[in-house]
Protein backbone atom coordinates (compact mmCIF):
# COMPACT_ATOMS: atom_id res chain seq x y z
CA UNK A 1 0.00 0.00 0.00
CA UNK A 2 1.07 3.37 -0.96
CA UNK A 3 1.42 5.98 1.93
CA UNK A 4 2.22 9.21 -0.33
CA UNK A 5 3.25 9.83 -3.90
CA UNK A 6 6.76 9.37 -3.78
CA UNK A 7 5.82 6.11 -3.38
CA UNK A 8 2.49 5.36 -5.26
CA UNK A 9 2.72 2.77 -8.22
CA UNK A 10 0.85 6.14 -9.72
CA UNK A 11 2.28 9.31 -8.99
CA UNK A 12 5.74 7.88 -8.24
CA UNK A 13 6.96 7.62 -11.43
CA UNK A 14 6.41 11.40 -11.63
CA UNK A 15 7.97 12.75 -8.82
CA UNK A 16 10.56 10.14 -7.91
CA UNK A 17 14.34 9.38 -9.63
CA UNK A 18 14.61 5.68 -9.62
CA UNK A 19 18.14 5.23 -9.21
CA UNK A 20 17.71 8.18 -6.03
CA UNK A 21 14.66 5.90 -4.37
CA UNK A 22 16.50 2.55 -4.78
CA UNK A 23 19.16 3.53 -2.41
CA UNK A 24 16.36 5.11 0.54
CA UNK A 25 14.44 0.84 -0.49
CA UNK A 26 14.36 -1.68 2.64
CA UNK A 27 16.30 -4.07 0.55
CA UNK A 28 19.00 -1.12 0.49
CA UNK A 29 18.62 -0.34 4.02
CA UNK A 30 19.60 -3.58 5.43
CA UNK A 31 22.21 -4.07 2.81
CA UNK A 32 23.97 -1.03 3.79
CA UNK A 33 23.63 -2.02 7.86
CA UNK A 34 24.96 -5.39 6.97
CA UNK A 35 27.62 -3.93 5.12
CA UNK A 36 28.85 -1.84 8.13
CA UNK A 37 28.40 -5.11 10.73
CA UNK A 38 30.62 -7.15 7.75
CA UNK A 39 33.10 -4.02 8.13
CA UNK A 40 33.07 -3.91 12.51
CA UNK A 41 33.96 -7.29 12.55
CA UNK A 42 36.92 -7.37 10.10
CA UNK A 43 38.13 -4.20 12.14
CA UNK A 44 38.01 -5.59 15.10
CA UNK A 45 40.36 -8.32 14.12
CA UNK A 46 42.52 -5.93 12.65
CA UNK A 47 42.80 -4.41 15.56
CA UNK A 48 43.37 -7.71 17.70
CA UNK A 49 40.22 -7.94 19.36
CA UNK A 50 38.29 -10.89 17.53
CA UNK A 51 39.48 -13.82 15.72
CA UNK A 52 40.61 -13.42 12.16
CA UNK A 53 38.03 -16.60 11.23
CA UNK A 54 35.25 -15.47 13.03
CA UNK A 55 35.23 -12.10 11.61
CA UNK A 56 35.84 -13.62 7.94
CA UNK A 57 33.14 -15.54 8.79
CA UNK A 58 30.98 -12.50 9.79
CA UNK A 59 32.03 -10.73 6.69
CA UNK A 60 31.32 -13.72 4.61
CA UNK A 61 27.81 -14.05 5.73
CA UNK A 62 27.08 -9.95 5.98
CA UNK A 63 27.93 -10.29 2.06
CA UNK A 64 25.89 -13.12 0.90
CA UNK A 65 22.74 -13.05 3.18
CA UNK A 66 19.42 -11.85 2.90
CA UNK A 67 17.36 -10.85 5.41
CA UNK A 68 13.64 -9.71 4.37
CA UNK A 69 12.50 -6.66 5.50
CA UNK A 70 9.24 -8.27 7.38
CA UNK A 71 11.29 -10.30 9.24
CA UNK A 72 12.55 -6.78 10.70
CA UNK A 73 8.80 -5.43 11.50
CA UNK A 74 7.92 -6.51 14.69
CA UNK A 75 11.78 -6.03 16.32
CA UNK A 76 11.34 -2.77 14.85
CA UNK A 77 7.62 -2.11 15.81
CA UNK A 78 9.30 -3.14 19.95
CA UNK A 79 12.50 -1.52 19.70
CA UNK A 80 11.79 1.79 17.84
CA UNK A 81 14.83 0.67 15.05
CA UNK A 82 15.63 -2.03 13.41
CA UNK A 83 19.01 -2.88 14.18
CA UNK A 84 18.25 -4.94 17.15
CA UNK A 85 16.65 -7.68 15.16
CA UNK A 86 18.68 -7.20 12.55
CA UNK A 87 21.80 -8.57 14.97
CA UNK A 88 19.29 -10.85 16.09
CA UNK A 89 18.69 -12.35 12.56
CA UNK A 90 22.54 -12.12 11.47
CA UNK A 91 23.82 -13.98 14.87
CA UNK A 92 21.52 -17.01 13.73
CA UNK A 93 23.01 -17.15 10.19
CA UNK A 94 26.45 -16.83 11.06
CA UNK A 95 25.72 -19.82 13.47
CA UNK A 96 26.55 -20.37 17.52
CA UNK A 97 30.40 -20.67 17.00
CA UNK A 98 30.70 -17.15 15.96
CA UNK A 99 27.19 -15.16 16.77
CA UNK A 100 28.66 -13.96 20.09
CA UNK A 101 31.23 -11.60 18.18
CA UNK A 102 28.28 -10.09 15.90
CA UNK A 103 27.97 -6.40 17.09
CA UNK A 104 30.96 -6.65 19.53
CA UNK A 105 30.98 -2.94 21.01
CA UNK A 106 28.78 -1.40 18.79
CA UNK A 107 25.29 0.88 19.45
CA UNK A 108 22.33 0.68 17.01
CA UNK A 109 22.68 4.34 16.00
CA UNK A 110 26.68 3.52 14.87
CA UNK A 111 25.18 0.49 12.42
CA UNK A 112 22.06 2.93 11.21
CA UNK A 113 23.91 5.70 10.82
CA UNK A 114 26.82 4.76 9.01
CA UNK A 115 24.97 2.44 6.91
CA UNK A 116 22.71 5.98 6.06
CA UNK A 117 26.09 8.01 5.31
CA UNK A 118 27.13 5.04 2.61
CA UNK A 119 23.39 5.32 1.11
CA UNK A 120 23.84 9.05 1.31
CA UNK A 121 27.41 9.17 -0.50
CA UNK A 122 25.70 7.48 -3.55
CA UNK A 123 22.85 9.70 -3.33
CA UNK A 124 25.80 12.84 -4.07
CA UNK A 125 27.49 10.85 -6.39
CA UNK A 126 24.14 10.32 -8.52
CA UNK A 127 22.97 14.10 -7.94
CA UNK A 128 26.58 15.67 -8.90
CA UNK A 129 26.67 13.72 -11.81
CA UNK A 130 23.29 14.84 -12.43
CA UNK A 131 24.22 18.75 -11.89
CA UNK A 132 27.46 18.53 -14.37
CA UNK A 133 25.08 17.01 -16.85
CA UNK A 134 23.11 20.28 -16.54
CA UNK A 135 25.74 22.96 -16.17
CA UNK A 136 26.68 21.36 -19.27
CA UNK A 137 23.68 22.44 -21.02
CA UNK A 138 23.21 25.57 -19.54
CA UNK A 139 26.69 26.49 -20.61
CA UNK A 140 25.93 25.69 -24.47
CA UNK A 141 22.27 27.64 -24.20
CA UNK A 142 24.41 30.35 -22.37
CA UNK A 143 27.95 30.55 -25.64
CA UNK A 144 24.89 29.69 -28.02
CA UNK A 145 22.58 33.18 -27.07
CA UNK A 146 25.08 35.32 -25.88
CA UNK A 147 24.16 38.08 -28.36
CA UNK A 148 20.49 36.92 -28.09
CA UNK A 149 17.74 39.17 -26.69
CA UNK A 150 14.73 38.79 -24.57
CA UNK A 151 12.57 41.03 -22.85
CA UNK A 152 13.73 41.15 -18.97
CA UNK A 153 10.64 40.73 -16.40
CA UNK A 154 11.05 42.09 -13.20
CA UNK A 155 8.13 41.76 -11.20
CA UNK A 156 6.14 40.02 -14.14
CA UNK A 157 6.79 43.28 -16.06
CA UNK A 158 8.36 43.74 -19.35
CA UNK A 159 11.83 45.66 -17.91
CA UNK A 160 14.75 46.13 -20.50
CA UNK A 161 16.08 44.03 -23.16
CA UNK A 162 18.80 41.68 -22.35
CA UNK A 163 20.59 38.09 -23.26
CA UNK A 164 19.06 34.94 -23.37
CA UNK A 165 22.22 33.53 -23.04
CA UNK A 166 22.57 35.59 -19.78
CA UNK A 167 19.36 34.05 -18.30
CA UNK A 168 21.27 30.63 -19.04
CA UNK A 169 24.61 31.69 -17.15
CA UNK A 170 22.95 33.44 -14.36
CA UNK A 171 20.90 29.90 -14.11
CA UNK A 172 23.99 27.93 -14.39
CA UNK A 173 26.20 30.20 -12.00
CA UNK A 174 23.35 28.64 -9.17
CA UNK A 175 24.21 25.49 -10.04
CA UNK A 176 28.24 25.90 -9.48
CA UNK A 177 27.71 27.50 -6.22
CA UNK A 178 25.67 24.42 -5.30
CA UNK A 179 28.68 21.95 -6.96
CA UNK A 180 30.78 24.41 -4.74
CA UNK A 181 29.43 23.46 -1.71
CA UNK A 182 29.04 20.31 -2.17
CA UNK A 183 32.89 19.87 -1.07
CA UNK A 184 32.21 21.18 2.10
CA UNK A 185 29.13 19.12 2.31
CA UNK A 186 31.02 15.77 1.96
CA UNK A 187 33.54 16.78 4.15
CA UNK A 188 31.11 17.18 7.20
CA UNK A 189 28.16 14.27 5.94
CA UNK A 190 30.85 11.65 5.07
CA UNK A 191 32.30 10.25 8.92
CA UNK A 192 31.97 7.07 10.87
CA UNK A 193 29.44 7.17 13.31
CA UNK A 194 30.79 5.34 15.97
CA UNK A 195 30.51 5.62 20.07
CA UNK A 196 29.13 2.86 21.39
CA UNK A 197 26.44 2.32 24.35
CA UNK A 198 27.24 6.23 25.73
CA UNK A 199 29.28 7.43 23.14
CA UNK A 200 32.68 6.85 24.85
CA UNK A 201 33.65 3.14 23.04
CA UNK A 202 33.99 2.17 26.76
CA UNK A 203 33.19 -1.40 25.45
CA UNK A 204 36.39 -1.68 22.93
CA UNK A 205 38.78 -0.79 25.95
CA UNK A 206 41.88 -0.41 24.60
CA UNK A 207 41.29 -1.36 21.36
CA UNK A 208 38.99 1.64 20.66
CA UNK A 209 40.46 3.63 19.00
CA UNK A 210 42.19 1.44 16.69
CA UNK A 211 39.47 -0.46 15.67
CA UNK A 212 38.06 2.95 15.22
CA UNK A 213 40.54 4.09 12.44
CA UNK A 214 40.16 0.28 10.65
CA UNK A 215 36.66 0.50 10.63
CA UNK A 216 36.61 4.03 8.65
CA UNK A 217 39.19 3.16 6.29
CA UNK A 218 37.38 -0.23 5.54
CA UNK A 219 34.23 1.32 4.93
CA UNK A 220 36.06 4.73 3.28
CA UNK A 221 34.50 7.58 5.60
CA UNK A 222 36.52 9.65 7.47
CA UNK A 223 36.76 9.99 11.16
CA UNK A 224 34.82 12.19 13.52
CA UNK A 225 37.25 14.13 15.96
CA UNK A 226 33.95 13.31 18.92
CA UNK A 227 31.19 11.26 17.86
CA UNK A 228 27.73 12.45 16.46
CA UNK A 229 24.95 10.64 18.09
CA UNK A 230 23.36 13.82 19.21
CA UNK A 231 25.06 16.49 16.92
CA UNK A 232 23.74 16.27 13.33
CA UNK A 233 24.64 18.94 11.42
CA UNK A 234 26.80 16.79 9.13
CA UNK A 235 23.07 15.66 7.64
CA UNK A 236 21.56 19.09 8.23
CA UNK A 237 24.23 20.79 6.02
CA UNK A 238 23.22 18.02 3.34
CA UNK A 239 19.13 18.71 3.46
CA UNK A 240 20.41 22.83 3.47
CA UNK A 241 22.19 21.19 0.29
CA UNK A 242 19.24 19.13 -0.84
CA UNK A 243 16.93 22.21 -0.63
CA UNK A 244 19.25 24.70 -2.32
CA UNK A 245 19.06 22.46 -5.06
CA UNK A 246 15.90 22.11 -5.71
CA UNK A 247 15.22 25.51 -5.13
CA UNK A 248 17.53 26.77 -7.82
CA UNK A 249 15.49 23.68 -9.91
CA UNK A 250 12.17 25.28 -8.72
CA UNK A 251 13.12 29.03 -9.46
CA UNK A 252 14.34 27.77 -13.33
CA UNK A 253 10.67 25.96 -13.74
CA UNK A 254 8.79 28.91 -12.85
CA UNK A 255 10.66 30.76 -15.79
CA UNK A 256 9.69 28.29 -18.23
CA UNK A 257 6.27 28.29 -17.11
CA UNK A 258 6.19 31.85 -17.89
CA UNK A 259 8.42 31.25 -20.74
CA UNK A 260 6.05 28.80 -22.25
CA UNK A 261 2.82 30.39 -21.62
CA UNK A 262 0.57 30.55 -25.09
CA UNK A 263 1.13 34.76 -25.35
CA UNK A 264 4.75 34.32 -24.57
CA UNK A 265 5.85 31.43 -26.18
CA UNK A 266 9.14 32.13 -26.13
CA UNK A 267 10.65 28.81 -25.25
CA UNK A 268 9.01 24.83 -26.31
CA UNK A 269 9.61 22.16 -24.38
CA UNK A 270 9.44 19.49 -27.02
CA UNK A 271 6.24 17.67 -25.63
CA UNK A 272 4.16 18.32 -22.85
CA UNK A 273 1.19 17.59 -20.85
CA UNK A 274 -1.58 16.54 -23.00
CA UNK A 275 -5.22 17.61 -21.59
CA UNK A 276 -7.99 15.93 -21.20
CA UNK A 277 -10.33 17.62 -22.76
CA UNK A 278 -8.51 20.43 -24.84
CA UNK A 279 -6.36 18.53 -27.68
CA UNK A 280 -4.66 22.39 -27.99
CA UNK A 281 -3.02 21.84 -24.40
CA UNK A 282 0.79 21.32 -23.84
CA UNK A 283 0.93 21.72 -20.22
CA UNK A 284 4.39 22.59 -18.40
CA UNK A 285 4.31 19.04 -16.58
CA UNK A 286 8.08 19.02 -16.37
CA UNK A 287 8.61 22.71 -15.04
CA UNK A 288 5.49 22.09 -12.55
CA UNK A 289 7.15 19.33 -11.25
CA UNK A 290 10.24 21.33 -10.36
CA UNK A 291 8.53 23.68 -8.18
CA UNK A 292 6.15 21.21 -6.64
CA UNK A 293 9.35 19.41 -5.74
CA UNK A 294 11.07 22.55 -4.21
CA UNK A 295 8.39 23.68 -2.13
CA UNK A 296 8.10 20.58 -0.96
CA UNK A 297 11.97 20.28 0.13
CA UNK A 298 11.72 23.49 1.30
CA UNK A 299 9.16 22.44 3.84
CA UNK A 300 10.96 19.34 4.71
CA UNK A 301 13.62 21.48 5.14
CA UNK A 302 12.17 23.13 8.40
CA UNK A 303 11.00 19.45 10.01
CA UNK A 304 14.88 18.40 9.37
CA UNK A 305 16.57 21.18 11.32
CA UNK A 306 13.99 19.62 14.49
CA UNK A 307 16.17 16.58 14.36
CA UNK A 308 18.73 18.96 15.91
CA UNK A 309 17.32 18.44 19.03
CA UNK A 310 18.37 15.66 20.88
CA UNK A 311 18.96 15.03 24.34
CA UNK A 312 21.97 14.42 26.16
CA UNK A 313 24.12 11.46 24.32
CA UNK A 314 21.07 10.14 21.85
CA UNK A 315 17.59 11.42 21.36
CA UNK A 316 14.82 8.82 19.97
CA UNK A 317 12.45 11.46 19.02
CA UNK A 318 14.68 13.27 16.72
CA UNK A 319 16.54 10.75 15.11
CA UNK A 320 13.25 9.35 14.26
CA UNK A 321 12.13 12.43 12.76
CA UNK A 322 15.44 12.64 10.22
CA UNK A 323 13.68 9.08 8.95
CA UNK A 324 10.66 10.81 7.73
CA UNK A 325 12.56 13.62 6.05
CA UNK A 326 15.58 13.22 4.68
CA UNK A 327 14.86 10.25 2.07
CA UNK A 328 11.94 12.71 0.98
CA UNK A 329 14.41 15.40 0.11
CA UNK A 330 17.37 13.02 -1.40
CA UNK A 331 14.68 11.15 -3.41
CA UNK A 332 13.23 14.72 -4.70
CA UNK A 333 16.12 16.29 -5.58
CA UNK A 334 17.00 13.10 -7.95
CA UNK A 335 13.70 13.42 -9.68
CA UNK A 336 14.27 17.22 -9.70
CA UNK A 337 17.50 16.60 -11.45
CA UNK A 338 16.21 14.24 -13.44
CA UNK A 339 13.61 16.36 -14.81
CA UNK A 340 15.46 19.02 -15.18
CA UNK A 341 18.27 17.26 -17.53
CA UNK A 342 15.07 16.02 -19.43
CA UNK A 343 13.49 19.65 -20.19
CA UNK A 344 17.02 20.85 -21.36
CA UNK A 345 17.54 18.03 -23.35
CA UNK A 346 14.88 18.97 -25.39
CA UNK A 347 14.47 22.55 -25.10
CA UNK A 348 13.80 24.32 -28.13
CA UNK A 349 14.46 28.60 -27.94
CA UNK A 350 12.29 30.66 -30.04
CA UNK A 351 14.73 33.40 -30.92
CA UNK A 352 11.77 35.13 -33.03
CA UNK A 353 9.22 34.80 -30.85
CA UNK A 354 11.37 36.49 -28.30
CA UNK A 355 12.39 39.47 -30.64
CA UNK A 356 8.75 40.04 -31.71
CA UNK A 357 7.88 40.56 -27.84
CA UNK A 358 10.37 43.22 -27.65
CA UNK A 359 9.09 44.59 -30.89
CA UNK A 360 5.19 44.46 -29.31
CA UNK A 361 6.62 46.70 -26.89
CA UNK A 362 6.47 49.66 -28.95
CA UNK A 363 9.82 50.48 -28.19
CA UNK A 364 8.94 50.93 -24.15
CA UNK A 365 11.48 48.47 -22.89
CA UNK A 366 14.12 50.75 -24.51
CA UNK A 367 12.51 53.83 -22.25
CA UNK A 368 15.63 53.43 -20.15
CA UNK A 369 18.21 53.71 -22.86
CA UNK A 370 16.48 57.10 -24.63
CA UNK A 371 16.40 58.22 -21.03
CA UNK A 372 20.10 57.87 -20.56
CA UNK A 373 20.67 59.25 -24.19
CA UNK A 374 19.26 62.04 -24.20
CA UNK A 375 20.76 62.66 -20.43
CA UNK A 376 23.97 63.27 -22.44
CA UNK A 377 22.40 66.09 -24.31
CA UNK A 378 20.31 67.83 -21.77
CA UNK A 379 19.94 67.52 -17.66
CA UNK A 380 19.29 64.18 -16.80
CA UNK A 381 15.83 65.30 -14.82
CA UNK A 382 15.08 66.42 -17.98
CA UNK A 383 15.56 63.91 -19.63
CA UNK A 384 13.33 61.16 -17.60
CA UNK A 385 10.36 63.54 -17.77
CA UNK A 386 10.40 64.22 -21.04
CA UNK A 387 10.86 60.02 -21.58
CA UNK A 388 7.96 59.37 -19.15
CA UNK A 389 5.72 61.61 -21.43
CA UNK A 390 6.84 60.38 -24.27
CA UNK A 391 5.54 56.66 -22.97
CA UNK A 392 2.27 57.71 -21.68
CA UNK A 393 1.73 59.38 -25.16
CA UNK A 394 3.03 55.76 -27.09
CA UNK A 395 0.55 53.70 -24.53
CA UNK A 396 -2.20 55.60 -25.66
CA UNK A 397 -1.78 56.04 -29.30
CA UNK A 398 -0.22 52.46 -29.83
CA UNK A 399 2.74 54.46 -31.25
CA UNK A 400 6.31 53.35 -31.26
CA UNK A 401 8.20 55.58 -28.19
CA UNK A 402 11.07 57.07 -30.88
CA UNK A 403 8.51 57.97 -33.26
CA UNK A 404 6.59 59.93 -30.09
CA UNK A 405 10.30 61.45 -28.88
CA UNK A 406 11.39 62.20 -32.21
CA UNK A 407 8.94 64.60 -32.72
CA UNK A 408 8.75 66.20 -29.60
CA UNK A 409 12.47 67.04 -28.89
CA UNK A 410 15.29 67.67 -32.01
CA UNK A 411 18.07 66.22 -29.47
CA UNK A 412 20.44 64.72 -31.89
CA UNK A 413 19.62 61.22 -31.55
CA UNK A 414 19.91 58.52 -34.20
CA UNK A 415 16.73 57.01 -33.22
CA UNK A 416 16.85 54.36 -35.56
CA UNK A 417 20.26 53.15 -34.67
CA UNK A 418 18.75 53.39 -31.00
CA UNK A 419 16.12 50.73 -32.07
CA UNK A 420 17.73 47.70 -32.22
CA UNK A 421 17.48 45.99 -28.69
CA UNK A 422 20.47 43.53 -29.67
CA UNK A 423 22.31 47.20 -28.78
CA UNK A 424 21.27 47.19 -25.01
CA UNK A 425 22.77 44.05 -23.85
CA UNK A 426 24.66 45.70 -21.47
CA UNK A 427 27.25 43.75 -19.89
CA UNK A 428 25.63 40.81 -20.55
CA UNK A 429 28.44 38.72 -22.93
CA UNK A 430 31.10 39.82 -20.09
CA UNK A 431 29.26 38.09 -17.64
CA UNK A 432 28.44 34.97 -19.82
CA UNK A 433 32.20 34.76 -20.12
CA UNK A 434 32.89 34.92 -16.73
CA UNK A 435 30.63 32.07 -15.52
CA UNK A 436 31.18 29.64 -18.15
CA UNK A 437 35.60 30.67 -17.08
CA UNK A 438 34.30 29.32 -13.64
CA UNK A 439 31.99 26.44 -14.57
CA UNK A 440 35.63 25.59 -16.50
CA UNK A 441 37.89 26.05 -13.36
CA UNK A 442 35.69 23.99 -11.27
CA UNK A 443 35.15 21.32 -13.69
CA UNK A 444 39.37 20.79 -13.49
CA UNK A 445 39.37 21.30 -10.16
CA UNK A 446 36.81 18.63 -9.09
Amino acid sequence: MAIGAFDSGITGSLLTDPETAALFEDDAVIRAMLDVEGALALAEADAGLLPQASADHIASVCRTVTIPPADLADGTARDGVPVPVLVAELRKAVGPEHAAFVHWGATSQDIHDTGLVLRLRQAIDLHETALWRLAGRLADLADTHRATPIAARTRMQQATPTSFGLKAAVWLSSFLRNLERLQSVRKGLLMLSFGGASGNLSALGDHALAVEARLAERLSLAVSPAPWHAVRDGYLDYANWLALVTGTLGKIGNDLILLTQSEVAEIGLGSGGGSSTMPNKANPVGPEVLVTLARNTIGLLANMHQSALHEHERGGASWMLEWLNLPQMAIAAGAALLHANRIFDALDVNTERMRENIEASNGLLLAEAASFELAARMPRPEAQALVKSACKAALANGRHLFDVLSEITDAPVDWAALRDPAGHLGQSDAFITRVLESCQTLRRNS
